[in-house]
């Protein structure tokens, strides 16, 4: 989206829509107080600043070229890999779907989203991703059937970055999948389509697929892969989808839809509630990376067995807002990294030792 203006008045900050309205997409107005919660809102919407009017659609990246990546990490000091895929920043255009590769304004958003998670993976591996031409927040606002073009187009791109990273940095090191909505979206189709390979599959220490839907079916029809069921199981997908507890629908979850999930709090798969005590830390963080602000016990969570959906109990959607129309009121789409930060960024760590130690007991046996 283009710049989301902020205009100060008698009832706080307003998030101004009338250039996504331009574009079919509008930015739910959002009044913003002074409550130390509200912190969170100002950062997330940051992701929603670009909606440049211009879009791509010409050839395929050269990944050979440092300019198409947002990162490129060539040190191998740190034990895995791990390539991240960067969630929707772009807004997208009358009659544009996808992002410019050489929309500067966009790039400059989508390399601030991409370390606003980073924090959480940086501990246990180098890190790689790609700059692609992502299919903008409007693909979203058309019917599902319609969708699957601008999302192709975008898969393109980032298979053909993981090609170029398999065969030129992995050198069978240990691979770390992760992404946020369309980035998770993104992930899930890597894994179903190199990931029925043994030797590369051997080398998953687990996918976040943070934002977005895996079902039960997918999983039958691609038997390779496997949902996690535990804090520290790996070659594993790890998902879920905040929301309110009243939620029954939602661009994520449609009704009647199961989605698969995992409880970040206490990784429990099951309907098992954790409690906010069990909450390391919410964390929201700027465009550079940096944690302007961190609440401790901030919510609990639990799976709902019905939907799949995650809900988050202890936080309101008056103080966490949609942001978007796209998504109704009590769905937490925006803040499902910053709600569980600390949780996220600890379980990281577990699955990367739990696999290296694999490694070792493999090595001695041998």
């Amino acid at each position: 989206m283009q710049k989301a203006f902020f205009q100060s008045n008698a009832s706080g900050l307003q998030v101004r829509d009338a250039q996504l309205r331009r574009r079919g997409l509008n930015c739910a107005p959002v009044r913003i107080g002074a409550s130390r919660k509200l912190v969170g809102l100002l950062l997330i919407l940051t992701l929603l600043v670009p909606l440049a009017a211009q879009g791509e659609t010409a050839g395929t990246p050269d990944y050979a070229q440092v300019e198409n990546w947002a990162y490129l990490e060539e040190s191998t000091d740190k034990p895995v890999d791990i390539f991240f895929v960067c969630p929707t920043v772009y807004g997208g255009g009358e009659g544009v779907f996808n992002m410019a590769m050489d929309d500067a304004e966009s790039k400059a958003s989508f390399l601030g989203a991409t370390n606003m998670e980073k924090g959480i993976y940086d501990e246990s591996g180098r890190f790689f991703a790609p700059y692609y031409r992502q299919a903008g927040l409007n693909v979203y606002a058309l019917p599902e059937e319609e969708r699957e073009p601008y999302l192709a187009l975008a898969y393109e791109d980032v298979r053909s970055a993981f090609s170029y990273y398999l065969e030129h940095y992995n050198d069978s090191r240990p691979i770390v999948l992760a992404g946020f909505s369309q980035g998770a979206d993104m992930c899930i189709r890597l894994l179903k389509d190199f990931f029925d390979d043994e030797e590369i599959n051997s080398l998953l220490v687990a996918c976040y697929a943070i934002g977005w839907r895996i079902t039960e079916e997918e999983l039958e029809e691609y038997p390779h892969l496997r949902f996690a069921a535990g804090e520290d199981d790996t070659g594993v997908i790890i998902a879920f989808n905040s929301e309110a507890e009243d939620v029954t629908d939602s661009l994520l979850i449609p009704a009647g839809t199961r989605t698969l999930a995992i409880n970040p709090l206490n990784w429990e798969t099951d309907g098992t509630p954790a409690g906010k005590e069990e909450n390391l830390g919410a964390c929201f963080t700027d465009y550079s990376g940096e944690i302007v602000s961190e609440i401790p016990q901030l919510t609990g969570a639990y799976i709902d067995p019905e939907r799949g959906a995650l809900k988050v109990p202890d936080v309101s959607p008056d103080d966490y807002p949609p942001g978007l129309d796209i998504f109704s009121e009590g769905v937490y789409h925006l803040y499902d990294y910053q709600f569980f930060y600390r949780n996220l960024q600890e379980n990281v760590g577990a699955r990367v030792n739990a696999y290296l130690a694999a490694g070792e007991q493999e090595q001695k046996a041998a």
